[in-house]
């Protein structure tokens, strides 16, 4: 084209009108949390700062350019606690049955088994960990499900096909942030894919006879054109007017439809077809180059909405956008490098002061045993700052003791014990009020986002499994067996729950409480001790101790166990008796030898 004109990009592309109107709701929520970006940036500066001219602090007028990495031991801390807490043994999820049939018919056996098969695969605690980090920088984190056929990346008949979570960028979902709740907002997520990924999702998504396949390749055909427009227009184009086509990660629209890639956004929720006059309830639409509908379906899953999970730190009244452990820290960790290296500086003028030069001097060097020719009324003296600053050691130790406590960090959790005496059942009320913000924090990660992203797989499996063959190994019997379970076998009534975090506190305080009381003066009383069973003691013990698996407590076992040891050792006795009686039947001559 050598039109010259300058027209808007709405004129050369024709965009659909639900793409465009789509595009616009994208753009209104991006702006709604431009700010809530800007401190995401900040605290990804600190985090990862190895100076402060990687940071925001970079204008202090110090030589010395250090920064003590808080901000990033407390983010590490967190991290590794929370995955203590979330997973601290094999085991850690469990199958409530909403109906009593569901239990009585094995369902429950063959759920936990298919899900252990599932979440014990490197994959998913990958992305959980991922989850766990964006639940700790950003404040909050977004998950979905996939299903994953790993079969056709080597050609192994045998890879692993099934569900897993999917993590998703706080930077490239919207929603809109004053909606009552994350799950009846409207989402919209962003992704970039090359040309080649994309026209194989059309075809995988909408070629299914050869009347969509034609429609396929004419959508892609547009798409191609659309592009070979932009590209070929020399004249002005007025992109002011089209602020939807600002695509984030390029100059400007026309260099964006240069490049081999391709945006998309993928819409969850309900819309209003103004054209048509039609209200369209829990869809998913592809939007591609913010201008082309790829296709609409129903959302297929049964839960009937969308299969995003969402959990935030520290939730604010009236916005689902939620602050995270980090946000309220930055100041301190900006005053801890701003007295870490005032101190340093005040130091090194210590070291090497400045000089005040009066009269007739000759130049000499600042060095030891340097020799300094002044005339009649010269003079040198050193010019000494006051010391008093490098007293900041005591202000940083105690700012940094205080970002501790804010982010919700017990001292406990990190080896350390708290000063003074413990008696009684101090220790574990004291343990227990002091990790009370960590275990509700990491409690509503495993409540909100990992239970339902559980249910999600579960549900996804009931979807599109075929007979799959499962690995479970035998704790009791060091055996590893294989198990051929299809879609009826996990299909039940009720839901997968994730137990350790909720149950990592609980134990621990039953621990104590039963240690304490039996160590008591009450507990070793035995008109006490006497109406306590010691069967069902031993089986409480099992159950805190999480030995379920292994068999361990049975009635009296110990019993039968002696009396199997010594019929053992008897019969044993009897037959070295009957070996050590009876003639070997050689015959030995004195006088021969």
């Amino acid at each position: 084209m050598t039109n010259t004109k300058a027209i808007t990009l709405d004129t050369l592309i024709e965009p659909d009108s639900l793409a465009r109107g789509l595009s616009e709701m994208y753009i209104t929520f991006e702006r709604s949390r431009v700010n809530k970006r800007a401190e995401w940036q900040e605290i990804q500066e600190y985090i990862f700062a190895t100076d402060t001219g990687k940071t925001r602090n970079s204008s202090l007028p110090w030589s010395n350019k250090t920064t003590i990495p808080k901000l990033c031991q407390i983010r590490d801390n967190l991290f590794s606690n929370y995955i203590a807490a979330l997973f601290p043994r094999r085991r850690w999820l469990t199958w409530e049955g909403s109906v009593k049939e569901a239990e009585q018919a094995g369902k429950r056996d063959a759920i936990i088994s298919y899900m252990n098969w599932v979440i014990d695969r490197p994959e998913f605690y990958s992305e959980i960990s991922k989850l766990i980090a964006d639940y700790i920088d950003y404040g909050n984190c977004f998950a979905s499900v996939e299903w994953v056929d790993q079969r056709s990346l080597d050609g192994d008949k045998e890879g692993y096909v099934g569900p897993m979570p999917k993590r998703i960028s706080p930077l490239d979902i919207v929603f809109d942030p004053t909606a009552n709740s994350f799950s009846a907002s409207p989402k919209l997520i962003r992704s970039i894919v090359s040309l080649g990924e994309l026209k194989d999702m059309i075809e995988r998504g909408r070629a299914e006879s050869p009347e969509e396949l034609e429609a396929t390749q004419s959508l892609f055909k547009k798409i191609m054109e659309d592009r070979r427009t932009i590209r070929e227009y020399t004249g002005e184009v007025l992109s002011e007017k089209d602020s939807i086509y600002e695509v984030a990660g390029f100059t400007s629209y026309r260099e964006y439809m240069q490049s081999p890639y391709a945006e998309i956004l993928t819409f969850f929720g309900d819309y209003y077809d103004s054209e048509k006059d039609e209200y369209h309830r829990n869809k998913v639409i592809k939007i591609v180059d913010r201008n082309t509908v790829i296709g609409v379906w129903d959302n297929p899953s049964f839960f009937g909405r969308a299969p995003i999970y969402s959990v935030g730190w520290r939730l604010r009244p009236d916005n689902l956008w939620a602050m995270g452990p980090l946000d309220n820290l930055v100041g301190m960790q900006y005053r801890i490098d701003h007295l870490e290296n005032m101190k340093s500086d005040v130091f090194d003028i210590i070291a090497y002061p400045p000089l005040i030069v009066r009269g007739e001097v000759q130049d000499f060097d600042w060095r030891p045993m340097e020799r300094i020719y002044i005339g009649d009324e010269g003079d040198v003296k050193m010019l000494v700052p006051d010391t008093q600053a490098l007293q900041a050691d005591n202000q940083i130790a105690l700012l940094e003791s205080k970002m501790e406590e804010m982010a919700g960090s017990p001292r406990e959790a990190m080896g350390f014990r708290t000063p003074g005496e413990k008696t009684m059942y101090e220790v574990q009320r004291l343990e227990a009020a002091a990790g009370r913000i960590f275990q509700n924090k990491i409690s509503g990660f495993e409540r909100d986002l990992l239970e339902p992203l559980l249910n999600a797989m579960l549900e996804l499996a009931k979807r599109n499994m075929n007979a799959t063959v499962i690995r479970i190994f035998d704790d009791q019997n060091k055996i590893a067996l294989f198990e051929t379970l299809t879609a009826q076998d996990i299909t039940g009534s009720g839901r997968i729950r994730p137990i350790a975090a909720r149950h990592f506190a609980e134990k621990a305080i039953q621990v104590q409480n039963l240690t304490n009381f039996f160590g008591s003066a009450a507990g070793m009383d035995p008109a006490i001790k006497q109406h306590f069973s010691s069967v069902e003691l031993a089986r409480m013990w099992e159950q805190i101790l999480d030995l379920q698996d292994y068999g361990l407590v049975e009635p009296f076992i110990q019993i039968s166990e002696q009396a199997d040891g010594q019929k053992l050792q008897v019969a044993s006795q009897e037959q070295i008796a009957q070996t050590v009686n009876t003639p070997s039947g050689i015959n030995f001559d004195a006088d021969e030898q």
